[in-house]
């Protein structure tokens, strides 16, 4: 339904990241090795990056394309570093179209958010789900995607003074009660922590010279680990944590 990778460490460029690895997001835009659900993702895809020193801000590219099929990010990527990095190739989930505004990673002030799964009952669940919005977060929708309007529900939660691993798990409570559960893997993203939900999709971390995590390894060496489902995980440059969900 979707892959995704985040990493927090030491500024690294875009190109070893998303291109370079063998098992990269590139290549699990067509031959994902972990995905139940959907066989290629070539429904768009994203990447939001920081540079703290510039603004707290993240910057933001997204396409409608295949990743396979941009040459603008081929060019762009091994020219641009960064130590806060959130990106997903897309596997649209009917009948959601494909738009640069339904391709993740979203982004809202300070944060970025991705998510891998779907809403169960999706689309009709949708406006159960968009009910539970303020008018601010409602108004600011520009897609048709389940993640958007989860999106909406995590800021919701960090507006009202709610840490991003409570905004998370708030977002699995709403939906549980509102649309009865889905596959939730989530990501939160604010230039330094890494956050997210391992919840009914795969999830692994590796830790070193920074720290990844991503919906499948991008490469075969030691070192990878999978996150439990049903689990929480937060994660700096430095540390690593994993707790209940």
């Amino acid at each position: 339904m979707c892959r995704l990778l985040a990493y927090a460490g030491p500024p690294v460029d875009l190109a070893s990241l998303l291109l370079a690895p063998p098992h990269s997001l590139l290549r699990q835009s067509w031959a994902p090795r972990h995905q139940a659900h959907g066989v290629v993702n070539a429904d768009g895809f994203g990447v939001g990056w920081y540079d703290l020193a510039t603004r707290a801000e993240p910057a933001l590219y997204r396409s409608a394309q295949p990743m396979w099929a941009d040459a603008n990010l081929a060019s762009l990527a091994p020219m641009i570093r960064s130590g806060a990095v959130l990106a997903a190739v897309r596997s649209a989930t009917p009948p959601s179209p494909v738009s640069d505004d339904n391709s993740p990673p979203f982004a809202d002030g300070r944060w970025l958010f991705a998510h891998n799964g779907a809403v169960d009952g999706f689309p009709q669940s949708l406006g159960r789900l968009r009910r539970g919005l303020s008018d601010e977060r409602l108004a600011g929708l520009r897609g048709g995607t389940d993640s958007e309007v989860l999106f909406g529900l995590a800021l919701d939660r960090l507006d009202a003074g709610a840490s991003a691993a409570d905004a998370l798990r708030g977002v699995v409570e709403a939906v549980t009660s509102t649309a009865g559960g889905g596959r939730l893997n989530m990501v939160l993203l604010d230039g330094t922590t890494v956050t997210a939900a391992a919840c009914g999709e795969s999830l692994f971390v590796r830790s070193g010279a920074g720290v990844v995590l991503a919906s499948e390894p991008f490469d075969d060496h030691e070192g990878w680990e999978p996150v439990p489902d049903q689990s929480l995980v937060e994660a700096t440059a430095e540390s690593v944590r994993v707790g209940g969900l």
